[in-house]
């Protein structure tokens, strides 16, 4: 066999598993990650380093599960959830307390966080469940769900970690949603909800009221809890149309923005290359949700439909909120801007979820058949 096609039958079956457009899509975010990183950590080079390591660990997860089958995801669900809510009671009575949050477990020689599990596992679970009742779904089912969902959600609301408690709970609305929950009966949660305010209030912490007090004024307190909006924001709408230029932001380079290279990168980025660079940003995140959306809206059965539909609004829900808190419409909350801001882990659990958006895709006709 000529050369040629022996290369180009091997490109072929290391590429069998892998979506061309989400994947086009998730390296331009990450070349955009890169820059960011690299003008918010005032040009150092190791910490840029250190990312792309991060990124190669993460695009492997993702090719790796790529080439994992749906009906393998389905028959770990179960198990998988169970393992992730014991992980959680263990972390409830030995975990470590850091910066007076109890989220850490210690495992041999190294620490964990049994909550980035949940963000797989629990609308992992939601899509089993519904799956295995679809020809018989009733309320109860509904309800058995959403206990589901609120057991995990209440162990780590208890850590104390607000900003993960609220993806979890996002994943599993969406599945919940996906499944064909009446609007009589979200309309009805809705309402509870809104009267459920005031108690829901009185059980927050005093970091988490004040969080919600300086979104409403942030000038109350501007150089403590307003610190973080004010700048920001200053950043964001400092940049303009076009930015003040790659390296020559002045609320990046003298040290105004506080975490520029994690959870407040798109100041970073949204002051170098203003609006303009945003819209260019913002259609990157598109094309990742709308190619989600595709892949979910094409897949054979009810388990791919809801979890793929769940990893992408996710998704869409990381970038949402990272981008509302940074420009001041939504609290302050631990949450990263999906595949650009600095970080491992939740690197490796978005790009995860990418590969089982790719693994859906690819398997639908092995399904089908």
């Amino acid at each position: 066999m000529p050369m040629p096609r022996v290369i180009r039958r091997l490109t072929q079956t290391l590429t069998a598993h892998v979506d061309t457009q989400l994947l086009l899509a998730i390296l331009l975010l990450m070349g955009v990650s890169l820059l960011a990183i690299f003008s918010g950590s005032n040009q150092s080079v190791p910490r840029v380093s250190s990312q792309l390591v991060n990124m190669l660990v993460a695009l492997g997860v993702m090719y790796t599960f790529a080439y994992v089958p749906p009906n393998f995801l389905l028959r770990i669900a179960l198990p998988l959830y169970v393992f992730g809510v014991l992980l959680l009671v263990c972390v409830a009575l030995f975990g470590d307390i850091v910066n007076g949050a109890r989220r850490w477990l210690h495992v041999g020689v190294t620490r964990i966080q049994p909550s980035e599990i949940m963000k797989i596992a629990v609308p992992l679970m939601l899509a089993w469940y519904f799956d295995r009742y679809e020809a018989t779904l009733k309320l109860k089912n509904y309800l058995i769900a959403t206990a589901l969902l609120a057991l995990p959600v209440w162990l780590i609301v208890r850590q104390p970690d607000l900003g993960t408690a609220v993806l979890i709970l996002a994943a599993g609305a969406y599945v919940l949603f996906l499944a064909g929950l009446s609007w009589r009966v979200i309309a009805g949660l809705a309402v509870a909800g809104a009267a459920s305010l005031p108690f829901l209030w009185s059980a927050m912490h005093d970091y988490q009221r004040q969080r919600i007090l300086t979104l409403i004024d942030p000038t109350q307190d501007p150089l403590g809890a307003g610190y973080h909006t004010i700048q920001s924001t200053i950043a964001v709408g400092s940049g303009g149309f076009f930015g003040k230029g790659w390296l020559q932001g002045t609320q990046t380079h003298l040290d105004f923005i506080p975490e520029r290279t994690t959870d407040f990168i798109f100041a970073v980025f949204a002051e170098e290359w203003g609006l303009l660079g945003n819209m260019v940003l913002l259609f990157l995140f598109l094309l990742v949700i709308a190619r989600g959306m595709v892949i979910t809206a094409n897949a054979p059965t009810l388990f791919t439909r809801l979890f793929g539909g769940a990893l992408t609004l996710t998704f869409f829900t990381y970038a949402f909120v990272n981008m509302g808190m940074v420009s001041g419409i939504l609290p302050v909350v631990g949450v990263p801007l999906p595949l650009v801001s600095y970080g491992g882990t939740s690197l490796v659990t978005i790009c995860l979820g990418m590969g089982i958006l790719m693994s859906i895709q690819t398997h639908k006709k092995l399904v089908q058949s």
